[in-house]
């Protein structure tokens, strides 16, 4: 490891029961070594004491200790950088939040190899990843669909990767999205008091807790299913409503879990399924006298699921500091809003 960087470790007074918790509290934070990568570095004979190396975590520490950690330098990833525009909100040296256009993968995939939200940040935070795992990479900790427009927080350290990776883990982080729908969810609807996993808490705010799992037919589509799956809350308050009765509804929709697909199940499940969602919703005939002519033309053509991730709150990782953003609606989606304004 002539290439690695050394990083020395004292053991402060009262010594944790273990090493790895002993250098996951102790390590310095410029480091930017996450527990997890510590564990790691440990089985693979990087940790030293003395110059003989440590390779049980477990192993009992005493405080005045000094431990000294071989940290590789990270190593280039295949996938490559491109000059993509971006739409930053807000950046330091731990994390980047970015405002994701409708129609850019997160991450490359075999059906998507370039173009992504990864290649993009790859160009943009040249010389400033600190590596993920020993890697230079952003480190993803939650992802949005292809044709999801809206807020995505990216870790640029490993420490900040962690960090984060917690706080979503613990269901911390407040996700809202703005969703356009048929109809309008409706306390009063006896068809939806009636569904499974469907209630209504005050001031009208729907909650759908119904698990999700892989259709049995189609894998490429989620279902809800019962006693299987994972765990999946979905909560939705009606912001506006067009037509009478309403025929369209704006949603802010906002997440417990956060399961793929989620919302655009939920909702489906509900019978309120998004506009324009070609897995879930697919075009709906509208009443000619639902709507105005052209209201229901834009509905018609609108060309992907109406759903825009409109907020986003969490905890720096690094600072501490609570941290909020907002993202204003898309082009088409004011559109598709105007037009049923009009």
């Amino acid at each position: 490891m002539s290439d690695a960087t050394l990083v020395s470790v004292e053991i402060s007074d009262p010594a944790p029961g273990r090493l790895d918790k002993a250098l996951a509290r102790d390590v310095p934070v410029e480091a930017n070594l996450s527990r997890s990568r510590l564990a790691r570095l440990i089985a693979e004979g990087a940790v030293t004491r003395r110059g003989v190396a440590v390779t049980d975590q477990k192993a009992r520490v005493v405080a005045g200790e000094v431990y000294d950690i071989a940290v590789a330098a990270a190593v280039d990833l295949e996938t490559g950088p491109e000059d993509i525009p971006l739409d930053v909100v807000f950046e330091d040296a731990a994390l980047i939040v970015v405002n994701k256009p409708a129609g850019m993968v997160v991450h490359p995939a075999p059906g998507s190899p370039s173009g992504t939200l990864v290649n993009a940040l790859l160009h943009h935070c040249a010389g400033s990843l600190s590596g993920i795992g020993g890697a230079k990479r952003p480190g993803i900790v939650h992802r949005i669909d292809k044709d999801t427009s809206g807020l995505l927080v990216v870790a640029k350290s490993d420490a900040a990767h962690h960090g984060l990776a917690k706080q979503f883990e613990k269901h911390s982080v407040t996700r809202h999205y703005r969703a356009l729908a048929y109809g309008m969810p409706d306390a009063a609807d006896p068809r939806l008091r009636g569904m499974a996993g469907v209630d209504f808490e005050a001031a009208n705010i729907l909650r759908v807790n119904a698990n999700l799992a892989r259709h049995k037919a189609d894998r490429q589509r989620q279902a809800v299913v019962k006693n299987a799956g994972r765990h999946a809350i979905t909560r939705a308050r009606v912001v506006e409503g067009f037509g009478t009765p309403p025929a369209v509804s704006v949603l802010d929709c906002w997440l417990e879990t956060g399961r793929t697909h989620q919302i655009r199940v939920h909702m489906a499940y509900c019978g309120h399924a998004l506009i324009g969602d070609p897995v879930y919703g697919g075009k709906r005939k509208l009443a000619r006298t639902a709507l105005s002519e052209a209201a229901i033309a834009a509905i018609g053509a609108f060309p992907r699921q109406a759903l825009h991730a409109a907020s986003l709150g969490f905890v720096h990782p690094v600072s501490g500091d609570a941290l909020q953003f907002e993202a204003d609606l898309p082009a088409d989606l004011a559109g598709l809003v105007a037009a049923l304004s009009r």
